[in-house]
Formats: C-alpha cells, sequence, structure tokens
C-alpha cells in the first residue's frame, strides 16, 4: 500500500487537480502549515484525504513529518501543484514495488500555458519521490531538499507528471523571497559578497538561457532565465548579510 502525501499552505489555486490526480489512492495525508484561504475545505472534500496541521520549519523537516504520519511505509511525495497523469498513476499502483529501490517522475514543468523545454532547473526535470521510509528519508535540509538516494537504486518511471510552479509574476517574486531567505539560513556558515551575489546572479542567466537554450522559449523562456539570475542574486546577497550577524 502506498501513502500520498502533499504538504501544503494556501494552495487553492492548484490543490483540486492534485488531489484530483490520486483519487484512486487510499490514502493522501496532506500537511497543512498554516493556510487562510479554502486550501483546508478543498481538501476535506476528498474521501481518501486525511488533514494534519502543524508548523514550518524548513521543507526537508516538515516532508519528514507528513511522512511519519502517514500509515503506509511506501510513500508517494508530491508538491500541491504537481498533478500526475492517469498513465503515471496507474503505473505507480502497477508496479512490484522494491524496497530496495527508488522511484523517480518525470516533471513537465509548466508556465503560461506553455510546456518549458528549456532553461536551467525546468527542463529535463527527474525527481525522486515514491521511496519506502524504513530505508531513506528527506534530507533535513530547509530548501532544496531530496529524498536521500545514494544507498538505493534509482528506477526511472515511464510516465511523467505535469508541474504548476508559477502562475503569475507575484509567484515568481514570493517564491524568491521565500526560498532566497531559506537559502542564507541553511548556507550561514559560507562567506558571500556583492561580487559573488553578482557572479553568481549573472551565470545563472547566462546558463538558463544561453546554455540551457531558454532563448528558444521566447518570452517565458526569457522571464525564467532572468528569474534564475535574480534568485541566484538575492541567495548570496542575503547570505553576505548573514555573514556580519
Amino acid at each position: 500500500m502506498i501513502s500520498v502525501t502533499i504538504l501544503t499552505k494556501n494552495s487553492e489555486e492548484t490543490l483540486q487537480a492534485a488531489l484530483e490526480s490520486v483519487r484512486s489512492f487510499p490514502e493522501v495525508l496532506v500537511y497543512d502549515t498554516g493556510s487562510t484561504d479554502l486550501t483546508l475545505q478543498i481538501a476535506q472534500a476528498f474521501p481518501n484525504v486525511i488533514i494534519r496541521q502543524g508548523t514550518f520549519n524548513g521543507f526537508g523537516p516538515v516532508h519528514n513529518t507528513a511522512t511519519e504520519l502517514a500509515s503506509h511505509d511506501w510513500i508517494l511525495s508530491l508538491d500541491s501543484d504537481e498533478v500526475l497523469s492517469d498513465e503515471l498513476a496507474l503505473e505507480i499502483q502497477q508496479i512490484q514495488l522494491d524496497a530496495s529501490c527508488v522511484y523517480s517522475i518525470l516533471r513537465h514543468n509548466y508556465f503560461n500555458g506553455k510546456h518549458i523545454k528549456w532553461c536551467g532547473g525546468w527542463h529535463p526535470d527527474r525527481v525522486v519521490r515514491l521511496y519506502n521510509r524504513k530505508k531513506t528519508r528527506f534530507s533535513d535540509a530547509p530548501v532544496h531538499e531530496k529524498v536521500q538516494a545514494a544507498a538505493l537504486k534509482e528506477v526511472s518511471l515511464k510516465h511523467p507528471m505535469r508541474h504548476y510552479p508559477y502562475r503569475c509574476i507575484s509567484d515568481f517574486l514570493a517564491k524568491m523571497q521565500t526560498y532566497t531567505t531559506l537559502f542564507a539560513e541553511q548556507e550561514h556558515s559560507k562567506k558571500s559578497s556583492l561580487m559573488k551575489a553578482i557572479f553568481h546572479g549573472w551565470h545563472a542567466f547566462f546558463k538558463s538561457y544561453i546554455l540551457k537554450r531558454g532563448f528558444l522559449g521566447g518570452k517565458e523562456g526569457f522571464i525564467i532565465s532572468a528569474y534564475n539570475g535574480h534568485t541566484a542574486f538575492y541567495k548570496y546577497l542575503k547570505l553576505s548579510e548573514k555573514s556580519f550577524e
């Protein structure tokens, strides 16, 4: 048996589609960290959903808390803006699971209704999301957390899921604020400076727009590449502030 875990906070715009895509799983544990919109009402409408609430102390720790609260040892961890295809849901339910393996899923990332096939971090994008909690767990990193899979065999699932991380420019700005702050807190022991921030910012933009061919994505490719550059810049600028605390 598989438990699906989904972290939420003010996820009303995407949660309905995410929960619709996992209707066929017997247990979906929604772990909410303080929603003030319609997130909880949406979750309550699904008979296979269990809601748990707690505080946010970093993405890695919160993922692990949700995992511990699930009923089954096999965990399918999803974000509230990720949607399984019907084919992927069936593939997961039919696979012969092996506890010595973790299972990765290809994400198709969308922005402005367009499947983004360029840009750093957007394509290709394969993530480990199905694992046995007796064998592994998420790292405790506050941001850029991952399932710890070094000692296990990774099996690539065939069918993709859809990911809708940004629906408007405000989403970019809000996530940049959150992720840059968490990065600075996570890497607080490292040194940074304005020059390092400028270098990382320009390098991230160049990599995304030129090396990863974001220019082929038109307006969306430029916006995403600029976002990658700005995020890198503010990550290291905030880290430089931490250096003087």
